[in-house]
């Protein structure tokens, strides 16, 4: 039986540092890379080891896992000449865990099989508090094999893990997931705009949708931060519109039509073109409340 020890983690951002740190917690000796000092400060704090190139992460790993903000990334630090490709052994698992293009991670499947390793796409969905908490929800793709194998690794990342099928499955789903997330999160803004400008206390109209079947995870993780306007990010509205873009890719190249879709992407760019693309993507409320007129104080 395949028992991961040692992981080589690259990207150690919002997302990234707390899973590498539930790694570290489970016991895998987790070394880490990314561009930025305050990432490889995170992993030193939570008992990882930060070292200062791709290769000294990737090199004797029995894992190697990417978390990166677009398709262009993985494929420059995977498929790169001086990538994880060039330096992991043959029989490595390699889970990307970014959320890319799945015709991206589909051709990236092809080179890492062809160079022996086991690749699996991995994104995942629960926000920076799910990855934080070690429970995210994960759609894998890959070879059922290799999923297997990927298990303990899993499951000190999240809860929920579902093998969806195929290389480029799991990004396929989570371009729905994030199709569903941004709409249940444009609605739950119209309904507070609605409430506020009806003069009906918001705090306690949430409170009963949450109860009723308007109730979601989006609803009880979001509702709060959205009635007090704090729009720290846990996930970027920029990355947000990345994704959606994606999911309007996949649903061109599938024959799909997505026709709410499309409007939250153009919504979501709005919101970016007003210069608030850094926030958390629950500011789509201060985009509604300027199309109705209103502000809040």
């Amino acid at each position: 039986m395949f028992m991961p020890d040692a992981i080589g983690f690259i990207g150690l951002g919002i997302m990234g540092s707390p899973m590498a740190a539930n790694l570290v917690k489970a016991g895998f000796d987790v070394a880490g890379h990314t561009r930025s000092r305050a990432g490889l400060d995170r992993l030193a704090a939570a008992g990882g080891r930060p070292v200062t190139g791709l290769a000294e992460a990737v090199t004797g790993a029995d894992v190697v896992i990417t978390m990166l903000p677009d398709s262009p990334d993985v494929e420059q630090v995977i498929l790169g000449p001086d990538g994880v490709l060039a330096h992991a052994r043959p029989g490595t698992l390699l889970i990307d865990m970014s959320t890319i293009r799945p015709r991206t991670a589909r051709a990236v499947a092809a080179a890492a099989a062809d160079r022996g390793l086991r690749p699996l796409d991995a994104p995942v969905s629960g926000g920076e508090q799910g990855a934080v908490e070690g429970v995210l929800s994960i759609m894998v793709g890959g070879a059922a094999a290799d999923f297997e194998a990927a298990g303990p690794v899993l499951s000190a990342l999240g809860t929920t893990i579902v093998h969806v099928g195929p290389s480029g499955a799991g990004q396929t789903v989570k371009a729905a997931n994030q199709l569903v997330v941004a709409g249940t999160i444009q609605l739950l803004a119209e309904a507070i705009v609605l409430l506020e400008a009806s003069g009906v206390d918001a705090h306690a109209g949430l409170q009963v949708l949450a109860g009723g079947l308007a109730g979601s995870t989006v609803l009880d993780r979001k509702g709060a931060g959205m009635l007090a306007r704090t729009f720290t990010p846990g996930f970027r509205s920029d990355l947000h519109h990345k994704d959606l873009g994606i999911m309007l890719d996949a649903a061109r190249e599938a024959g799909a039509v997505v026709p709410v879709g499309a409007l939250l992407g153009q919504l979501m760019a709005a919101l970016r073109a007003q210069g608030d693309g850094g926030l958390d993507h629950t500011a789509l409320l201060l985009a509604t409340e300027r199309m109705s007129g209103r502000t809040h104080d």
